[in-house]
């Protein structure tokens, strides 16, 4: 595995609480990345598609930074995204992020206009870089299912070669392997961090050479994401990795989000991390009975909440 990475490890995919009226819930979300801190996880990253980041406004977004680090979540270990359609949004949040202190954000490309050049994307992303300045490092966040936008291999290279140690790494949640791989392969070298975001992958990307996983299902598998992380190679990382596939298959049988939600929800005891933004909704008592058996014959350890 890559030695020395920022985010290097277990990283969570945050869910963002909520109360009733669908506001965040800043003490709620707190208390979450307190818990996924002391349960596995190295990192949090907050703002992503599983915090329906892209559900929410630019002062939502400033405000839950902001409140997650004044309740005593350390900025260091958050990984914001900050990836909007709009310049200008994107650069505000970015530099939100280093100024409360995180090392680093999460950067969609700006997915609003299809089919864009490489020309273009390399000049968004400069503008990001020159207008932020130095002191974060800025992850490429690869999801083209979502985002209908990919990174290709020429473009990661002109970025890294224009801006190194700034563009400093990839989520990939293409669900591709080799695409990991051959970015492990040819950019690993130069320092280029590369985080699988899915938990069935993330052992063989830490045994190409990869920097470890920002995944939606760590909020409730981290424990075991934290076995493989400690020794990829190790008799034990068979049965973790087990139980990250096995994880992940329950969670992504219906709503992702609504399906995390359920489960934090039960083991919290508390219903308002039910609450999510439409056009997500929540499991149908039917699907959440499937959920909660398919989970718990995982043989994930899932540690109680307060």
């Amino acid at each position: 595995m890559m030695k020395n990475a920022l985010y290097g490890g277990v990283n969570a995919a945050v869910l963002t609480g909520m109360n009733a009226d669908l506001s965040p819930n800043l003490a709620r979300m707190a208390a979450h990345c307190n818990w996924l801190l002391a349960n596995g996880c190295n990192g949090l990253g907050i703002l992503g598609t599983t915090g329906e980041a892209n559900s929410m406004g630019v002062s939502e977004r400033l405000a839950i930074m902001e409140g997650l680090a004044e309740r005593g979540v350390p900025a260091a270990r958050l990984m914001p995204g900050t990836g909007t359609p709009a310049l200008t949004d994107t650069v505000l949040l970015t530099k939100k992020a280093k100024e409360i202190g995180c090392r680093g954000v999460l950067v969609l490309p700006p997915f609003f206009y299809k089919n864009p050049s490489d020309d273009g994307l390399f000049a968004y992303f400069s503008e990001v870089v020159n207008r932020v300045g130095d002191g974060i490092a800025i992850y490429l966040y690869h999801f083209p299912q979502q985002s209908a936008v990919p990174f290709s291999h020429a473009l990661i290279e002109r970025l890294i070669t224009a801006f190194p140690g700034t563009i400093r790494g990839v989520k990939d949640s293409s669900g591709d392997l080799a695409n990991m791989l051959a970015m492990i392969e040819k950019f690993a070298g130069r320092g280029f961090e590369v985080y699988s975001g899915d938990d069935s992958l993330f052992r063989t990307v830490l045994q190409k050479g990869g920097a470890g996983c920002i995944t939606a299902a760590a909020n409730v598998n981290c424990s075991a994401g934290r076995i493989v992380y400690a020794n990829p190679d190790a008799p034990a990382a068979d049965a973790a990795h087990d139980i990250l596939c096995a994880t992940r298959k329950a969670v992504t049988q219906f709503n992702l989000i609504a399906s995390l939600r359920a489960l934090v929800a039960r083991n919290t005891g508390d219903k308002a991390w039910l609450n999510l933004r439409p056009p997500h909704l929540p499991l149908s008592p039917e699907q959440e009975k499937s959920l909660f058996a398919a989970f718990d014959t995982s043989g994930v350890a899932l540690a109680k909440a307060a």
